[in-house]
């Protein structure tokens, strides 16, 4: 039963293992493309930028309006006396009186009340389509179209500042995962040592004060073994849930050469252009520009033409028309504000062209640190690598120098921590160069 259940762990453990999660540089960014929040916001942003730019076309298209009102009145609203005997003459009344009944012609010998629209229901329908509205509908489509390109712009930012944390999450656990290594490399070395000192001690060879250096040593290295740990504990929750991935578990799989700088190198004058940064600042200019000109459009003569169906039974029987007319509007008193509008609008464009071009240089700048950045991790990287060869060597000599016994064990300790500095050394200049890389990429708009 006991085997049975030792089996059936090992099973567990070997199918848990077998479905650990391998990613790579390129996976994990796509997943924090995908899932984090930041990006999803932004996502969500075009998209209203797109409904305003689709509402903001609707303008081109008529006008339709109904409208309907059903009234009664405490009295009507035409009420008047004619007195028709000061009209009539002696000889029309002469003719009248052979036409008529006396009861009429007497009728029409005094004054007659007449009164009107006391009740009734008037209703219409129009359709106005403007001819010219001073550039304002074409130009509020363009500055809606400027909208949806600003939208995408802050994503692409937002997209690359999502990629730079997600890829320092992903070397913080590479370097740390290499430290690890680092640390049972030293733990091996260590034993080894203790385990020839122990000998020594044994045979007399050597004082005890020498093993308990290397035990010193040990418990050194075994804390610095825990804090590292605990460390890539937390680092892997951070990753997993910035980037959506579905546990800790995972293992992150990577290219352990580091590319040549010149191979990453661009033209610095003409990667400006492709920058988000630049083209952002060249849709603010674009949009002042045509906010001057709305400006200017909400300040000249509006024209539109239109067509109609109305109804109303006013005069008793209902009465039916359509009609078709045209509207000019002229704005005369708004141009006493709009003038001081008009100019508040040319110096906010003159403000965005300035920016445009002071930014520009500080790009330029920011592009020229990255590389300078660049090219000086990559000198760490090979300086560092020369100093593990050093340290390997240094360590070598001093181990047989303490068999040969002409050196302490404190020497040999030290040659041991050289030794392991260098390679942690090597670890985070490889990390700091694969940052270095990433930081120059979206400094040049992306490679």
């Amino acid at each position: 039963m006991r085997k049975l259940l030792i089996i059936i762990l090992y099973s567990s453990a070997a199918s848990l293992s077998y479905a650990q999660s391998v990613y790579t540089l390129e996976q994990v960014l796509d997943s924090a493309r995908t899932h984090n929040i930041a990006v999803r916001d932004g996502l969500r942003s075009i998209e209203s930028a797109q409904a305003q730019r689709k509402e903001a076309f609707t303008k081109y298209f008529p006008t339709v309006s109904a409208t309907g009102a059903w009234f009664n009145a405490n009295k009507s609203m035409a009420q008047t006396d004619i007195d028709l005997s000061s009209y009539i003459t002696p000889e029309l009344g002469a003719s009248l009186s052979q036409m008529l009944p006396p009861e009429t012609l007497a009728a029409l010998s005094g004054p007659m009340s007449i009164s009107m629209m006391k009740n009734g229901v008037i209703a219409s329908v129009s359709a106005i389509q403007p001819v010219f509205a001073g550039g304002q509908i074409v130009n509020g489509n363009k500055l809606a179209k400027v909208g949806e390109d600003v939208s995408r712009l802050q994503l692409r930012l937002t997209e690359d500042e999502v990629e730079k944390t997600a890829e320092g999450y992903f070397w913080q656990i590479v370097t740390l995962e290499e430290k690890q290594r680092t640390i049972a490399a030293v733990e091996a070395m260590l034993g080894d040592i203790h385990k020839d000192v122990s000998l020594a001690v044994q045979a007399g060879l050597t004082l005890r004060n020498d093993l308990l250096q290397v035990e010193l040593r040990q418990n050194e290295v075994e804390s610095q073994k825990v804090k590292l740990r605990n460390a890539l504990s937390l680092m892997r929750m951070l990753l997993s849930q910035y980037c959506g991935l579905r546990d800790t578990t995972f293992t992150l799989r990577y290219t352990p050469e580091a590319i040549p700088p010149l191979s990453l190198r661009r033209d610095h004058g003409q990667a400006l252009y492709a920058t988000p940064e630049y083209q952002l600042l060249d849709k603010q200019v674009e949009a002042t520009t045509l906010q001057k000109k709305m400006a200017v459009g909400e300040h000249l003569p509006s024209v539109a033409v239109g067509a109609g169906y109305n109804y109303h039974n006013l005069l008793e029987a209902g009465q039916s028309f359509g009609m078709v007319f045209a509207t000019v509007s002229v704005p005369i008193s708004g141009w006493w504000g709009g003038s001081h509008q008009i100019k508040r609008k040319k110096i906010a464009q003159q403000q965005a062209i300035e920016q445009r071009a002071d930014h520009a240089e500080l790009l330029t700048i920011r592009m020229q640190k990255a590389w300078n950045d660049l090219e000086e991790a990559y000198e760490q990287l090979a300086i560092a690598g020369r100093s593990i060869q050093q340290a390997e060597e240094n360590l070598r000599i001093q181990r047989n120098s303490y068999q040969s016994g002409t050196i302490t064990m404190s020497d040999l300790l030290e040659a041991q921590m050289l030794h392991q500095q260098s390679l942690d050394k090597r670890t985070d200049a490889f990390a700091d160069y694969q940052n270095k890389v990433l930081a120059y990429k979206h400094a040049v708009g992306g490679l």
